[in-house]
């Protein structure tokens, strides 16, 4: 066993507002652990060690392996249809026994594990990612394959894992008394896997279907293309992803794949190249002991090395790719490789350079090719996944929106880049910008918003890797040391022979004689030669438009972070919001933080006008002024946005929604911003032009993912009124700037306003944000019954409604099956009791649903059942998506589960019951790790009017029985 090297419990630098604590452990092995205390986890009172909960159980198979990290079963929610259903709360009438306490339940770890699909031998690509996938399959400790994730899901938890291309992550969460006996399983990993020979074939179909998933994505066919031309001998020049081909290929060739695994487990499992983080409630000296116990069993091996590896160039210079989208787009994507900078993460030059690319305030870049009528919207920086952020290289990208005229000049857009880097190398790089950074950055560290544990023990792991021991919790904030000179250095990799420039565009030239094919995804593109001319004019515009300079100093920046408490004028500490404004023109909803303690407020507001969805011409015309209301609003946003003081407009049916979160300083100088150009807004010509050929765009790559055009099917038979995408483009096109400017003043001569404040406010403060509404929108009320809510209609006993459709995307592979069952309004005391019955259902059928039809019966990569809540009306639904088999086919196996249900109900004991019923509740009182996970819940019901309590819910859970399910 190896023993502890040394600890530290004050190396750790935190936030003075974080009351977690942090032991740093160095095991003999090379294992380097993260051991986090949080006292809120036990805050009743760490227990007395005289129960086992640790100890090993008999469990039903259950597997919930996600990998990919999209989960698609997120409870009470439907994905992406014209409208989102909205999410589900909890109501507000109190109960005889009293509110739950709400507290933090859950524990969580993380390991990352320095290896990744960088490793990946040339005859067997995939395998790491193929590997991540195969330690799941159980271990010589628990040898079921099973056993890990039945133990988490039979005391509240989940796993996931994913492979990165320097590194991969395992991490997961389970109720607080049986993190140990999550710790045992999820030690095996590393210690004494299987990688079960009986299990290869259906695991490299898991990983088969988790690449058909992809398949159709614009975003990772650009990927695949910038790795397939990437230069030979590059570890970038490869197939990540892995799939059947490329495993199963391997195996053809005569690679006994199995020992392909071992081995490469065997060579860069070990302990010097892997981070551990470990989140409890128990004490330090507790956790340590279990690391020690558990983890000292790794085998050691040397540290990590994650230092330069090779000088080969990315890609060829002088180069532009012409890829075929498969959604209706123009991108243009300039990459440009700058040198590893793992080590200068308290200098940030990279982040500085971003903030200046990508700036769209005036003065910027995309300011001028917005005014040019060239691009609606831009982005520039170094991503934060592996291939952006390697040891080899960073990858500085700029991905520019173009609009039909930015396409037909891409090459002056370009010059247009060069012109903006030439401004910066000729100005001296500013320091009080950097200070600005540095502020921000610091705020924001000082202030960090909580993550769920699952969220933050990967974070902390994956930052093991890249900082020193001090700067793991704080790294990614700091913006330290201003070194002018390697802003420069940085910025002088900003020319054109360093340059990949890749155009994805729907517009696509299909009968060029020069189209290839990318050999995995199949995708189409063109390579041609930049003319030299063009390189050589952009190396060194002839002169930089008057038009672009630097940007102006932020007023948003917050300076007062004052925290309001009880004892303000006005304030209330009650648990849930209360309507402190009720008139015929606004209704606030008030909530003053008292849990989080930190300088934020959330705002959210519905603006209801008059007629926006009366009709379907009205519809679209509510569309077009809420897209060009906010590309009005832009400049103000963003500056605002980096101030972390953030905007969210969107229209809900016919309301318009805006939300505004983030430090609460300036919060209310934003607001009139926005309420004043709305009261004045007069559309321009030329925006509007550009602002419908966006709308266009939008609509037509409305549904080109199954899932969420399955869910968007549902709606169009649920709702009440429902206006089709597909009429909503054919009227789009006969639409003129004269009907928009004869339509805003309509919509905006009656409104009627609902909203929540929410945090670091006062009620007099909240107050005045009513006021700024009252006083800046020259409105009218609008009636009543003139406000349009949503309605979903009741499909009758025994009614049995399929709708089929094809696929939008006629190269799309996946089918889905989705099966909605409704069960009831959501309305008083016993739809809560409703609820809490199906939330146990399915906390007790998604193993089981999940281990047949995606494990057994391998039907596709994504498997869900879950609640749903479409407009107050309960339902339960089953989703299965498939490359491999028919619509008929899924839904036959579908109801072959639900018929075998009441068997596998009857056969639920009292002990296996409690486990299920024990992990829900803890799911239900589990504290919001946020403000913002808090608001979203109150807001939910304040937007759906469901006024009711969020705490009865767990009341009634509490007091459930197996009986129920009689």
């Amino acid at each position: 066993m190896a023993a502890a090297v040394s600890r530290d419990d004050e190396l750790v630098i935190k936030s003075p507002n974080d009351k977690r604590s942090y032991r740093l452990l160095r095991l003999g092995n090379g294992l380097r652990a993260l051991l986090v205390h949080d006292p809120e986890i036990y805050a009743d009172g760490y227990p007395p060690q005289t129960s086992k909960p640790c100890e090993d159980e008999e469990m039903e198979e259950v597997d919930e392996e996600d990998e990919d990290g999209d989960d698609d079963s997120e409870e009470y929610s439907d994905e992406e249809g014209e409208d989102d259903d909205e999410e589900d709360g909890e109501d507000d009438e109190e109960e005889d026994e009293g509110e739950p306490k709400r507290r933090k339940e859950k524990a969580a770890a993380a390991m990352c594990v320095g290896m990744g699909s960088f490793a990946d031998p040339e005859k067997a690509q995939g395998l790491a990612h193929f590997l991540e996938h195969m330690l799941f399959m159980g271990s010589t400790e628990f040898p079921d394959e099973n056993e890990y994730d039945s133990y988490l899901s039979k005391h509240g938890g989940a796993s996931n894992a994913f492979t990165e291309t320097e590194y991969t992550c395992y991490h997961f969460e389970v109720k607080r008394e049986y993190l140990k006996g999550a710790l045992d399983r999820f030690s095996q990993f590393f210690v004494s896997p299987l990688v079960k020979a009986e299990a290869m074939d259906r695991e490299i179909l898991a990983v088969d279907s988790e690449f058909n998933q992809v398949l159709q994505s614009d975003t990772c066919r650009l990927y695949q293309l910038q790795s397939h031309t990437c230069s030979q001998g590059h570890p970038l020049n490869r197939f990540t992803w892995g799939n059947k081909k490329s495993l199963v290929d391997a195996m053809g060739s005569g690679i006994n794949l199995r020992e392909e695994i071992l081995e490469m487990y065997m060579r860069n499992y070990h302990g010097g190249a892997m981070r551990l983080v470990i989140i409890g409630g128990e004490p330090l000296d507790i956790l340590e002991g279990w690391t020690m116990e558990l983890f000292s069993k790794v085998k050691t091996g040397p540290l990590l090395d994650i230092g330069p590896k090779t000088d080969i160039p990315f890609w060829k210079p002088g180069k532009l790719y012409k890829l075929e989208a498969v959604r209706d787009l123009h991108s243009l994507f300039l990459s440009w490789t700058l040198p590893c900078l793992h080590k200068e993460y308290m200098k940030k030059p990279e982040d500085y350079l971003a903030h200046l690319l990508g700036h769209e305030g005036k003065g910027s870049l995309l300011y001028f090719l917005k005014a040019k009528g060239w691009a609606s919207s831009l982005s520039a920086g170094v991503g934060s996944g592996g291939s952006q952020r390697s040891s080899y290289a960073y990858i500085f990208e700029m991905s520019i929106c173009l609009t039909d005229s930015g396409l037909k000049n891409v090459f002056e857009v370009i010059g247009a880049v060069y012109q903006y880097i030439k401004l910066l190398k000729q100005s001296e790089p500013q320091e009080w910008i950097f200070k600005e950074l540095q502020d921000i950055g610091y705020m924001e560290f000082r202030f960090a918003e909580e993550q769920p544990p699952d969220d933050y023990v990967v974070d902390l792991a994956e930052n093991m890797l890249f900082y020193s021991e001090k700067h793991i919790v704080c790294g990614e904030y700091i913006f330290e040391d201003w070194d002018s000179e390697l802003v420069k250095h940085a910025l002088s990799f900003f020319n054109p022979d360093n340059m990949r420039v890749d155009v994805l565009s729907k517009s696509f030239d299909k009968q060029s004689q020069a189209i290839q094919c990318e050999p995995w995804f199949g995708s189409h593109y063109i390579e041609e030669d930049i003319p030299s001319s063009l390189i050589e004019s952009w190396k060194n515009p002839v002169q930089v438009d008057d038009n672009l300079h630097l940007p102006r100093k932020n007023e948003f920046i917050p300076g007062d972070f004052t925290l309001r408490n009880a004892n303000s004028p006005g304030s209330s500490s009650d648990d849930n919001p209360r309507c402190i404004v009720d008139e015929p023109f606004i209704k606030l909803w008030y909530k003053m933080d008292m849990t989080f303690n930190v300088p934020r407020a959330n705002t959210y507001f519905l603006i209801y006008v008059k007629d926006g969805y009366s009709s379907l011409e009205n519809s679209v015309l509510i569309d077009l002024f809420a897209n060009l209301l906010k590309d009005e609003l832009n400049e103000v946003l963003y500056q605002a946005y980096v101030a972390k003081l953030e905007t969210s407009t969107s229209v809900v049916a016919s309301k318009l929604e805006i939300k505004l979160y983030g430090y609460n300083d300036k919060l209310p100088i934003l607001l009139s911003n926005i309420l004043s150009t709305v009261r004045s807004f007069s559309p321009k010509t030329d925006r509007f032009e550009v602002i419908k050929e966006d709308l266009e765009r939008a609509y037509k790559n409305t549904n080109m993912k199954p899932m969420s055009h399955s869910t968007y099917l549902r709606l169009q038979v649920l709702r009440e009124i429902f206006w089709d995408v597909d009429k909503k483009l054919e009227l789009l096109m006969k639409l003129t700037f004269t009907d928009l400017v004869a339509f805003v003043p309509k919509i905006l001569s009656q409104l009627h306003i609902e909203g929540l404040c929410h945090g670091n406010l006062s009620e007099d403060e909240t107050i005045n944000i009513s006021k700024i509404f009252l006083n800046t929108l020259s409105a009218q009320t609008l009636p009543e019954e003139a406000r349009h809510e949503e309605r979903v209609i009741c499909i009758p006993n025994g009614a049995n409604l399929v709708r089929s459709v094809r696929v939008k995307n006629d190269l799309e592979e996946n089918s889905v099956v989705e099966v909605y069952f409704p069960i009831e309004q959501d309305v008083g005391k016993e739809a809560t009791r409703l609820r809490a019955i199906t939330d146990l259902f399915s906390n007790i059928i998604e193993e089981p649903c999940f281990d047949q039809l995606r494990t057994k019966e391998q039907l596709g990569y994504t498997v869900d059942s879950s609640p749903r809540m479409t407009y107050r009306m309960l339902a339960y639904c089953f989703r299965v998506m498939s490359s491999k088999y028919s619509p008929i086919y899924l839904q036959s196996r579908i109801d072959n589960f639900i018929d075998g249900l009441s068997a596998l109900l009857d056969e639920l004991n009292e002990e296996t019951f409690e486990h299920h019923r024990s992990g829900l509740i803890a799911d239900k009182l589990e504290k919001e790790p946020s403000l913002s996970y808090q608001t979203s819940d109150y807001w939910s019901q304040i937007a759906d009017k469901r006024y009711g309590s969020f705490l009865m819910y767990p009341a009634f859970a509490s007091n459930s029985s197996s009986e129920k399910f009689a």
